[in-house]
């Protein structure tokens, strides 16, 4: 055993002093990167000075460490992608990306793996790319710190910012991406994790998931976008500590949960949404510890959905705290704060001691005809919502919590 470790050591060694330290720049025996990455070996570090370099399309198929020195510019001139990773282990760092090529046939990307493993993408600006960094049937990828913008109008214009399919094992982390279509999308993806990305003022989402299962995201902030996130045909998804803020519009809310199932929802914060979460066919949901403030709807939980436990909530200042579209109910509401609960504690357990039911008459009018909603804060509408309390008719009988919180629970 002695003798293995020792013979390690020294494969070890011996790698360290064959690998060598190639530079590229004005000032360098090698101008051009795409001539420094044919004459490197694996294991190898190209170093580029700072500097504008015009090299058509760079392409990598050996495991090196590509490492701008000041951020030099690489300018795809709005014809090429710019960096193609075609080998393992490969590390790319430090580079301002621009103008990449666009089109409507080929996923054209700022930087784009493909079929490849190991591969780090960090600390990276790119500017003004179709897609940002795409992760094409990737492993172990790790994809961190960079700054990911677009400037276009209209989804047939842009790519998204970082796009990753069918993949495994990714990490993107600390991520800031604005402008592109969706910020973040995930197509038959598992077993990764999406943490402390900030994704804003996108064309349609911050963040979508389709097909992609055992995932995590995780303290990101989603804000300003066009419909905010989206979460489909998928499951074993937990959601911990997200920020969703102004996803406003008639199609909009904080997350869309479509065909969802046995995911977490939890320590998130829902603020001036048109509607926090929206929830489509969604079953066994566990959602507790999240704040819905100040949006149109808090929740809008469809029928469709079963086995919903929604528990130790808060619900505060929105215009209806939950709406929905059907008047059977099986899914669970129980030990939430509601800022409109009018009811009594006698016992002071700060355990409410009538149930409270936060569908309103007037949100079900509102749901079969939007335009009723010209009519909100009108006295006739109180009335209604108050006589429904009474004598419950439109609302649905079990879509209530039978112990609400007295105070506002964090």
């Amino acid at each position: 055993m002695k003798y293995f470790l020792i013979i390690l050591c020294l494969l070890h060694c011996t790698t360290n002093v064959f690998s060598k330290a190639i530079h590229v720049g004005k000032n360098q025996l090698y101008k051009s990167i795409n001539a420094a990455i044919s004459s490197a070996d694996a294991g190898d570090t190209v170093l580029v000075d700072a500097g504008l370099y015009l090299e058509k399309s760079i392409s990598i198929n050996k495991k090196i460490v590509l490492k701008g020195i000041n951020y030099p510019v690489l300018d795809g001139e709005k014809k090429y992608e710019i960096i193609s990773i075609k080998a393992d282990g490969v590390i790319i760092e430090g580079f301002k990306i621009i103008h990449s090529g666009v089109s409507s046939i080929v996923d054209i990307a700022g930087i784009k793996i493909y079929n490849r493993r190991d591969v780090i993408i960090q600390n990276n600006i790119l500017d003004d790319t179709f897609f940002g960094i795409y992760v094409q049937n990737g492993k172990n990828c790790f994809i961190k710190n960079n700054k990911i913008a677009a400037h276009n109008s209209e989804e047939q214009q842009s790519g998204n910012g970082i796009h990753c399919w069918k993949s495994d094992s990714l990490q993107i982390i600390g991520n800031t991406i604005s402008g592109h279509r969706d910020g973040i999308y995930f197509e038959f993806v598992t077993h990764s994790v999406i943490w402390r990305n900030n994704s804003f003022k996108n064309i349609r989402y911050g963040l979508h998931f389709m097909f992609s299962s055992d995932d995590a995201y995780i303290t990101n902030s989603f804000e300003n976008n066009g419909s905010g996130v989206s979460v489909m045909y998928s499951h074993g998804v937990k959601m911990f500590n997200n920020y969703f803020k102004e996803n406003w519009g008639d199609a909009a809310y904080g997350i869309l949960l479509k065909e969802i199932s046995d995911s977490y929802i939890e320590g998130n914060f829902f603020e001036k949404n048109t509607s926090g979460i929206y929830m489509e066919g969604a079953s066994r949901i566990h959602m507790q510890k999240n704040t819905f403030k100040d949006n149109g709807w808090g929740m809008k939980i469809q029928a469709s959905c079963m086995d919903i436990v929604v528990e130790k909530n808060n619900f505060i200042g929105n215009t209806f705290d939950v709406g929905t579209n059907g008047s059977l109910v099986l899914n669970t509401f129980n030990n939430n704060y509601w800022d409109k609960y009018d009811g009594y504690d006698l016992n002071k357990d700060q355990i409410g001691d009538i149930p409270y039911r936060p569908v309103s008459m007037f949100s079900m009018i509102v749901e079969k005809n939007p335009p009723a909603m010209m009519l909100f804060r009108s006295f006739m509408t109180s009335l209604l919502d108050k006589t429904e309390k009474v004598i419950p008719s439109l609302t649905p009988e079990n879509l209530k919590d039978n112990f609400p919180i007295m105070k506002r629970l964090f």
